[in-house]
């Protein structure tokens, strides 16, 4: 896979705007960009999509959707309203991968804020399915249980996501997040054509911090290439994603990190 295929997720150069996003793709090379919602929000749909269509940088993804779990039926009805809005613009934009972030715990009650998760999936799936939307579910590290995700496994997500036809509800499979799983090869093997997206970064140790603590591949101890391998194997031949929450790596010139990830994919991953 050359850097055509290479997808920067926004996230990993925090500081730069849409704009310099875009451009920092189009100067090393790579064909696809994961987009966040406030970002797109700076620029404004109608211009982000214009900026994107002019550069020729598709969009693999955009982040994020989910948060359901709420303790008021207030904030629910807000969640859902914001939820379809995501969709709108995942429509919008061109890319048919809304990733969901499921959300924590509500009332303290992690089995009703795991119902809840699929509540809000099942009334959004429909709508999302009729704009050519799939949802994808993300799950996270146990780490991030209580105030993130009460999704903590791919095999979880996957128990989920099979709830719902396969063209509206797939998966995300996540580096940081699944390393660590004695059954992850197994789960993506199930997945099959549910994986909507792989999106990679590194677990450093120790970790230096719960949320910003990610690393650039080869930094600690992650192995990708098995990884990559089995979601080749189940057939996902979607962009791969590089996204690193790192407030070392924002603090960096956006260029040396683009080059810098682009070159750690070729040596790791590709």
């Amino acid at each position: 896979m050359d850097a055509a295929q290479l997808s920067l997720n926004q996230i990993t150069t925090r500081g730069w705007s849409l704009p310099e996003a875009v451009d920092g793709c189009v100067q090393a090379g790579i064909g696809w960009i994961g987009l966040w919602r406030d970002k797109v929000a700076e620029t404004g749909l109608e211009e982000s999509v214009r900026l994107l269509r002019d550069a020729g940088v598709g969009v693999s993804s955009l982040c994020r959707g989910g948060f359901f779990p709420a303790e008021s039926a207030d904030e629910r009805r807000r969640v859902r309203a914001d939820n379809r809005r995501a969709v709108d613009e995942a429509a919008a934009l061109g890319t048919d991968v809304l990733v969901l972030v499921c959300g924590g715990l509500a009332d303290g009650d992690v089995t009703r804020s795991r119902e809840m998760v699929a509540e809000g999936i099942a009334e959004l799936a429909p709508y999302a399915g009729e704009r050519s939307v799939k949802l994808a579910i993300e799950p996270l590290h146990p780490l991030f249980c209580a105030d993130r995700s009460v999704i903590v496994t791919l095999a979880q997500a996957l128990d989920l996501a099979e709830r719902f036809p396969a063209d509206q509800v797939g998966v995300v499979v996540d580096t940081f997040h699944v390393w660590w799983d004695p059954t992850v090869e197994a789960d993506i093997a199930r997945a099959g054509e549910r994986i909507l997206s792989l999106q990679v970064g590194d677990w450093l140790d120790p970790l230096p911090d719960l949320l910003l603590g990610r690393g650039m591949m080869g930094d600690r101890v992650i192995d990708f290439r098995p990884l990559r391998a089995a979601v080749e194997r189940a057939g996902c031949t979607e962009p791969v994603g590089v996204k690193i929450f790192n407030r070392a790596i924002w603090d960096r010139p956006g260029e040396e990190v683009v080059r810098e990830l682009r070159d750690r994919f070729a040596d790791l991953i590709a």
